[in-house]
């Protein structure tokens, strides 16, 4: 039987320039080339998946088609002016599921992951669990994000679709 190949993501980072960058995971790791910075939204590859905390959709199994990843670097006190700006570009907006920070910004908080945590909580739930575990290994408290949200990203990494991914979100909020 042959062993599945997890297919890697291109993993792209629209950078607001708001942030402290001393701290900034999306810069870190685009040294590391993880990740390639754009300071213009016009270089975000079209069809790419947004991870959008406003989105209407849940990202699920279901977006697995799309090789593009994109993250919004900003802060979160601005998150609500900086995403709406992206709603007439050809993106697909999904939301991240119930997911609880382990950075030392915002450890503890449910949903305010930073670009690492979104990116591997996106790989992880569309099933490259490895690039997730790569790209979470250049932070020292990356592992504990995994450990911390191992039960709910497993349960989302099955689920058939975003309505799934609502149902089983509840039983975690």
């Amino acid at each position: 039987m042959k062993k599945q190949i997890d297919k890697d993501y291109h993993l792209h980072i629209f950078h607001a320039k708001q942030c402290d960058p001393k701290k900034c995971t999306g810069k870190k790791m685009a040294r590391f080339e993880l990740a390639r910075i754009f300071d213009k939204v016009q270089k975000i590859p079209r069809g790419s998946i947004l991870l959008d905390p406003m989105a209407k959709q849940a990202l699920s199994p279901a977006d697995k088609h799309e090789q593009n990843i994109t993250v919004l670097d900003c802060s979160w006190e601005t998150v609500e002016e900086v995403f709406p700006h992206l709603m007439r570009l050809h993106l697909q907006h999904r939301a991240l599921p119930y997911l609880v920070a382990t950075n030392p910004v915002n450890f503890g908080r449910p949903f305010k992951l930073t670009s690492v945590e979104a990116f591997a909580a996106a790989l992880y739930i569309l099933g490259n669990k490895k690039q997730a575990e790569k790209i979470l290994s250049k932070f020292n408290w990356g592992h504990v994000f995994l450990d911390m949200n191992k039960e709910p990203l497993e349960d989302y990494s099955k689920a058939k679709d975003s309505n799934e991914i609502i149902k089983i979100q509840s039983e975690y909020m």
